[in-house]
Order: structure tokens, then C-alpha cells, then sequence
């Protein structure tokens, strides 16, 4: 069994919904019932009044906890992984909703999920992230991390951009399209699933390019090692408006001439999981394979 004991844990729920407040309070009577030290993530506590815990900032909850639970979805897993990855800090997702692939906890089977983790009874993994830097005649003007896609589109009507592609320094292609998105093995089944790209397990030392809606459809996904560096130019021809756009939930603004460069991140994101927890049966789940099914323990 796993050698780590988690003793200080943080709680941090979905930002401004007062919808997790009852999850965070019944976790936090949990974990203090079984003599753990709690720390409350300082935006949550704004929806759990009179918690009488002690709050923190993410910075904090990175430096001090052995584990971070994360309450809400996907999206708010992606929001804390960014913060909390280069703290080593390995995270486990409370979904309220249906189950992600992120967050794979049912509120329903959580206090027995967590005791078990508790006890040492779990699977870890860790997960690939990314670093995405702009560069503007020579100097840094932005940067972002991203656990699941670093999208380079455009954000007007009806126009292509034109983007020149380089993998460690080896020109690749200048293609038009409405932009391009390079995702680790976790965001495959995210955004560049739908943009036709493969389905990656997230085990894989692996980054993925796709195109959204290229004009030349012989421009297809292409899979490049885990260590490579991907420089995206947007063409000074380019006169529509660019952005990149993080997991979602980072915008940067592009100008014609800039460079993007994406390459993985030193720190990975390590994923604390139930120890049933099983990949495929998610994915069965998530995209109708076989029929509809349910995940064990899924209402």
C-alpha cells in the first residue's frame, strides 16, 4: 500500500456556486471526525458561512496539504490544477453532477471513497501538463499552463487564420484554418476529440496537434513525443483576431507575427482515484459505447 499518510487536507469547491456548500460541509465533518486537519480554500468559505475551519490561500493549501479534494466538476479540477500543480499536491475530484473524467466521485459514494483513500486504499497517476509562452518581437508579453489543451483560434465570424507550424525547430506546415489545438493525453477527450483527433490514454508521454476545420482536409492530427517543443507563428498575413485560449479558461491576445511556444511542463499533476477506479469504463460511459451505461455507484 501507499506510504503516504494524508493528514492536512484542502477543500475547494466551484467557484461562486453555493450549490457545493452542503458537500463541503458534510466532507469537512468527515475528515475532522476522522482527526484530520482541514483547510479551507478562502473563495469557498465565502458560500459556507460559520465553517469554523481554517482558510487558506491555494498557495497555502499547495505549500501545507497532502491532499487537495476538489468539489464540482471537471472545469473546477482544471481551475486547480493549474494552481496547485507545482506544489506536488495530488488532487481528487468530487463531481455533483454526472461523473467526469476528472472528478470521479459521486457525492453518493464520497465518505466511503474517501475512507477508503484514507486508509490507503487508492490509486494515483500522474497527468501531463502543458506551458504555453507568447512571444512578441522578441519578448515574453504572456503566459498560461494548461492540464488539458492550449487552443490557438480565432474569436471572429467567418475567418480563417494562418498559422505556421515548427516541432523542435523543424518546419511542419503553414496552414488557414479556424485554429489549432494541442492537447496532452487528458484533454484528447476534451476539445480535439471533437475537432476529430485520437483518443489518447492518459498515461501516454504523448502531445496531440489538431486542426479545427482546416482548408486543406489533408491536414490531419498528428501525435508528437511528450518532450517536444511546439512553436505556432500567426502569419503577418493574418488579419482576423487571434487568442489563446487555456483549458477553456485563460484567454491571451494574439497580434499577426507573434510565437506561440508550447512544451510540457516540468511539474505533472498526480490524480488520486478510488482503486476501482477503471479508464475504459468511463469512456464507455462518457461517449455511449455499447449502449447506455451507468458507473458503478452512478445514480
Amino acid at each position: 500500500m501507499p506510504d503516504i499518510h494524508f493528514q492536512t487536507i484542502g477543500l475547494i469547491g466551484k467557484y461562486g456556486d453555493p450549490g457545493v456548500a452542503d458537500t463541503l460541509k458534510t466532507l469537512s465533518n468527515h475528515l475532522k471526525a476522522r482527526q484530520r486537519h482541514v483547510l479551507l480554500d478562502a473563495h469557498s468559505a465565502e458560500l459556507l458561512p460559520d465553517h469554523g475551519l481554517e482558510t487558506a490561500e491555494r498557495s497555502v493549501i499547495g505549500a501545507r496539504c497532502d491532499l487537495a479534494i476538489i468539489v464540482g466538476g471537471d472545469g473546477t479540477l482544471l481551475n486547480a490544477a493549474r494552481s496547485l500543480a507545482e506544489h506536488d499536491v495530488p488532487l481528487l475530484g468530487i463531481n455533483l453532477g454526472r461523473l467526469g473524467f476528472l472528478a470521479d466521485v459521486s457525492r453518493e459514494t464520497m465518505t466511503q471513497s474517501l475512507d477508503a483513500i484514507l486508509s490507503g486504499d487508492y490509486r494515483s497517476e500522474d497527468r501531463l501538463m502543458l506551458q504555453a509562452r507568447i512571444e512578441r518581437d522578441g519578448q515574453r508579453v504572456g503566459a498560461a499552463d494548461a492540464l488539458n489543451d492550449v487552443v490557438i483560434h480565432k474569436w471572429e465570424v467567418a475567418r480563417m487564420i494562418e498559422l505556421e507550424t515548427f516541432i523542435d525547430g523543424h518546419y511542419v506546415n503553414t496552414h488557414r484554418s479556424d485554429g489549432l489545438i494541442v492537447a496532452t493525453p487528458t484533454g484528447s477527450t476534451a476539445y480535439a476529440l471533437s475537432g476529430g483527433g485520437p483518443i489518447l490514454h492518459p498515461a501516454l508521454d504523448t502531445i496531440v496537434l489538431v486542426p479545427i476545420c482546416p482548408h486543406t482536409l489533408s491536414y490531419r492530427p498528428i501525435v508528437v513525443a511528450g518532450n517536444s517543443e511546439i512553436e505556432i507563428v500567426i502569419n503577418d498575413s493574418t488579419h482576423t483576431q487571434a487568442q489563446v485560449t487555456c483549458d477553456g479558461q485563460i484567454n491571451l491576445r494574439l497580434m499577426p507575427g507573434d510565437r506561440v511556444f508550447i512544451r510540457r511542463k516540468q511539474h505533472k499533476l498526480r490524480l488520486i482515484h478510488p482503486s476501482g477506479h477503471d479508464y475504459f469504463e468511463i469512456l464507455r460511459v462518457k461517449l455511449g459505447w455499447g449502449g447506455e451505461q451507468k458507473i458503478k455507484g452512478e445514480r
